[in-house]
């Protein structure tokens, strides 16, 4: 509940601390997702399915913090006029996360149909998890430098954006191998969701720096 004498500055650290404790999940949870990749490429079915499990847990985390930035927002009330962008940019880091449990589910069904996948495939989705990773760690990085202005927070969502332009150029190379390699339709399939999840994650982090670039003129 918001006293009376709190000022908006003191209910934009509370929101701030909240939304920052709900990243830091969701960049935990992005984490996971070169380590499942790691497991595919080696086949590793016993950890893959520990790590699924792993990523599941952290996943409701995730989802519970979320909840937490929606209860904070709501009893922060109409003294934080900026609390709409506060919520956007959760939702969007919650999706990220969202987006890894995809990945790893079906990267795991994968492995547990024992589908055949080329090597340079797994070792190109690897690349491509690795940099998806390098934009939500620049994301975070962005979010932290919030209370140093705008002009140092434009500079880190300057750098989220290049990250996710190097995904999107892995991504678009991959996804051509894929379709034309001599994978079963299964697979194929499958390992052309994995890919887009993770362009998406890439999109949605560059999505969520655009939203601390609002919050930076009102902090």
């Amino acid at each position: 509940m918001v006293l009376p004498a709190e000022t908006e500055e003191r209910v934009k650290r509370r929101a701030l601390s909240v939304c920052q404790d709900h990243l830091r999940k969701a960049l935990d949870l992005s984490r996971k997702v070169p380590q499942m990749i790691d497991f595919f490429i080696h086949n590793d079915k016993d950890k893959g399915r520990t790590l699924f499990n792993d990523i599941r847990t952290a996943e409701d985390e995730v989802d519970t913090a979320r909840r937490m930035v929606s209860q904070e927002l709501a009893e922060i009330g109409a003294i934080l006029l900026s609390r709409e962008d506060f919520l956007r940019f959760t939702n969007l880091t919650s999706e990220i996360a969202d987006f890894s449990e995809g990945i790893a589910f079906r990267l795991l069904q994968i492995m547990e149909h024992n589908w055949t996948v080329p090597a340079d495939i797994k070792r190109d989705l690897l690349k491509l998890s690795e940099a998806v990773l390098d934009t939500v760690l620049k994301l975070r990085e962005t979010m932290m430098v919030l209370n140093y202005g705008s002009a140092k927070t434009m500079e880190k969502a300057r750098e989220v954006e290049v990250a996710e332009h190097v995904v999107d150029g892995i991504y678009r190379e991959l996804e051509l191998k894929i379709l034309s390699s001599k994978l079963e339709l299964p697979p194929l399939v499958l390992l052309r969701d994995v890919t887009k999840l993770l362009e998406d994650s890439a999109d949605k982090a560059e999505d969520a720096a655009d939203a601390v670039r609002i919050l930076s003129f009102m902090m």
